[in-house]
């Protein structure tokens, strides 16, 4: 690890430091201007891959709301899924003096020269949601635990297959269905823990012969999706439609999908081949992840079977504590300090949980924990 924070406004961050463990005195009796003012001599960069996904947009915003909220300085930028972008994004924070970096990568072997100069500056470096692969220079991770979001999409596909109860548990049907697997991009570490986790959870299904992968096409190279894109989905299934199904006439139960955006690709490109409007019409069984509201609403209207919710107010709010600890020239506190080798080092890592979405569910889940809106569900568009 290394010396932490820089040394830019020392007293400010002690000062800081003070004020978020509730020490301070209300008078004021210590450094001017108090914590408040030692907040505003940090600033922490905050790199967000896209503005073309609900979910990072809600994550930049719930990041900077929170960072705001404690009293830092914050530049929040959004790379447009573009890597060139983000790396001149990271070098111009580091220029204008950012403290602190909190980074969810593009690509997550692209920066080693951006965290290489901002270790030299002393900056510390939190991969938020996506690890930073191949280099020393990234200190702490805050995540989910994406295992197990795989292993709840395959769940969740199970369960709409008729093969797991409510409760997850096996019901003992053996009738045989047949599906299809996509995963997410191959540039994104998590892509391979979710994959991993779910096809984990197929593994008992796939290998008794209750599941059949139609098109035979299970290895993470050839069923991944480049930048989670939705286009590059529905071109997948459209040609899997006629290679495999005979342009759809052919049956087809379930489609096993890492992402809400991917999601929707596949069910378009089913729709159009007639497998229905509707899981009740005869659409088949798919999964999703980020309960974006446009995919929740397809599940309250039967469309898309499930999702994975994975409350992005919590991932920042963790970021922000990440930040705060080094902020006070502290270690975050991790809850998982084995799971994340980047291929030079383990991560120290926060995982949080999440949840499987169904149509029974989303209102305990979404609506009362405030995430979305009944007026946005019934849109589905974000107010």
């Amino acid at each position: 690890m290394r010396n932490g924070l820089r040394m830019i406004g020392v007293t400010g961050v002690v000062a800081l430091g003070i004020g978020l463990a509730g020490c301070a005195s209300d008078g004021g009796s210590g450094s001017e201007g108090g914590s408040e003012g030692a907040a505003e001599d940090i600033t922490v960069g905050v790199a967000m891959p896209t503005e073309t996904s609900e979910r990072w947009i809600a994550d930049g915003e719930a990041v900077e709301s929170q960072l705001e909220e404690a009293g830092y300085e914050v530049d929040l930028q959004f790379a447009n899924d573009d890597i060139p972008t983000q790396q001149q994004q990271l070098d111009q924070m580091i220029t204008n003096g950012a403290d602190i970096l909190i980074v969810a990568s593009i690509d997550g072997t692209a920066l080693a020269t951006q965290l290489e100069n901002a270790a030299g500056k002393g900056i510390p470096i939190i991969a938020y949601d996506r690890l930073i692969n191949g280099t020393e220079n990234v200190d702490f991770y805050v995540t989910f635990d994406n295992y197990t979001v795989g292993v709840q999409q395959a769940q969740s596909l199970l369960r709409g297959l008729g093969y797991l109860d409510e409760n997850y548990e096996e019901t003992g049907l053996d009738e045989e269905k047949i599906i299809e697997v996509f995963a997410g991009s191959p540039d994104d570490n998590n892509a391979t823990f979710f994959y991993n986790g779910a096809m984990d959870t197929l593994k008992p299904f796939l290998d008794d012969g209750r599941l059949t992968i139609g098109s035979g096409q299970d290895d993470f190279d050839t069923v991944s999706t480049l930048r989670w894109d939705q286009a590059t989905a529905q071109k997948r299934m459209e040609d899997l439609l006629t290679s495999t199904y005979d342009g759809g006439s052919k049956p087809l139960d379930g489609v096993l999908s890492p992402y809400d955006g991917i999601s929707r690709g596949i069910i378009t490109a089913l729709d159009n081949a007639g497998y229905g409007a509707t899981i009740e019409a005869g659409l088949p069984v798919v999964s999703g992840q980020d309960a974006e509201i446009a995919s929740v609403k397809m599940i309250r209207d039967g469309v898309q079977y499930a999702t994975i919710f994975k409350d992005t107010r919590k991932l920042a709010t963790q970021a922000v504590a990440a930040a705060s600890a080094y902020a006070e020239g502290e270690e975050p506190e991790a809850n998982d300090t084995e799971s994340y080798d980047n291929g030079l080092k383990v991560v120290p890592s926060f995982l949080l949980e999440s949840d499987i979405v169904v149509s029974d569910n989303i209102g305990e889940l979404l609506v009362d924990s405030g995430y979305w809106t009944e007026d946005e569900i019934e849109a589905g568009v974000a107010e």
